[in-house]
């Protein structure tokens, strides 16, 4: 049983242990396509013995190994609703694993940090649905959100949004011709609720944008800031938001993970979103996988 689950074709996304966002600086606009390395990861279990020493080295990398196939086949049998596999990074943060079956993605989002005593509130405020039934980010209806979680306690959104390419800033069906700050500029554009391309492109500050090839496939992460409204009992704080953010392509449509906060909040919480952008990966489509295109007039 062991060995057919490790070879299940569907394989979770795994924390890396090193982030594919660069540190901040001059911005990087070449294709560097590097697969990022991964990170170990761990289902919470327990043993009933300890092996012994001498056989402990192959004894940890066999439970590894298995428990690695049991996370992958398990998420996959389960229901959207019931597939979440806890796991637990080097630095002792518990994420949980989301799979959207409908739009066929997944990702890792942090859920508690046992060491700080600190738990993530997360309110599912969007389930996963259609494209077609979406709510549109933009007057134009091209961005679409099909799902999002916020976690309004500690100022945290999470969001996945589909749309097609905007031919203003990528004409080239190529997509690995595709320069990385094109495709932040294509996505925040369409993102925006500004009127006129101008106004759109001002709102944003690109702070760094690159690609990393996954599995034979493109995957283009920036790091950007978005300006906002101040209030009056905080007019620095709540100026801008600090957003990072991964965009692949399927059947000409760009799927986006966006996962912001408060730049005041950035020095703690930045690490644990940008792990949850590297982790975005798009799933082979099962029976329940709706294309983008497919029956674009329905709305339920």
């Amino acid at each position: 049983m062991a060995g057919a689950l490790l070879s299940s074709p569907h394989t979770l996304p795994s924390p890396t242990s090193q982030s594919p966002f660069r540190p901040r600086g001059p911005l990087h606009a070449g294709a560097a396509r590097v697969l990022p390395p991964r990170r170990r990861a761990f289902v919470l279990a327990s043993c009933s013995r300890e092996p012994a020493a001498r056989n402990r080295g192959l004894e940890v990398e066999r439970r590894r190994l298995l428990m690695s196939g049991l996370v992958s086949s398990f998420a996959i049998m389960l229901p959207i609703s019931e597939a979440y596999a806890v796991m637990e990074t080097d630095e002792d943060v518990k994420m949980n694993t989301q799979i959207d079956e409908i739009n066929a993605y997944s990702f890792l989002y942090p859920v508690e940090l046992p060491g700080k005593k600190f738990t993530f509130k997360w309110v599912e405020s969007r389930k996963p649905e259609r494209y077609s039934s979406a709510a549109p980010l933009s007057p134009d209806a091209r961005q679409r959100i099909v799902s999002e979680r916020v976690d309004m306690i500690h100022n945290v959104v999470i969001s996945v949004s589909i749309g097609p390419p905007n031919s203003r800033f990528l004409p080239s069906k190529d997509k690995s011709s595709w320069d990385p700050k094109d495709v932040a500029d294509c996505i925040l554009s369409d993102r925006s609720t500004m009127v006129t391309t101008g106004q759109r492109m001002t709102e944003s500050s690109v702070l760094d944008a690159h690609v990393a090839e996954v599995d034979g496939e493109p995957y283009w992460y920036y790091e950007y800031l978005v300006r906002k409204s101040p209030t009056k009992s905080a007019p620095e704080p709540n100026l801008f938001r600090h957003n990072v953010a991964c965009t692949a392509e399927r059947d000409g449509y760009l799927y986006s993970l966006n996962a912001s906060t408060l730049s005041k909040q950035w020095e703690s919480m930045g690490p644990f979103l940008q792990k949850t952008v590297a982790s975005f990966r798009l799933l082979p489509g099962t029976e329940n996988y709706v294309p983008p295109y497919k029956d674009p007039w329905r709305f339920w």
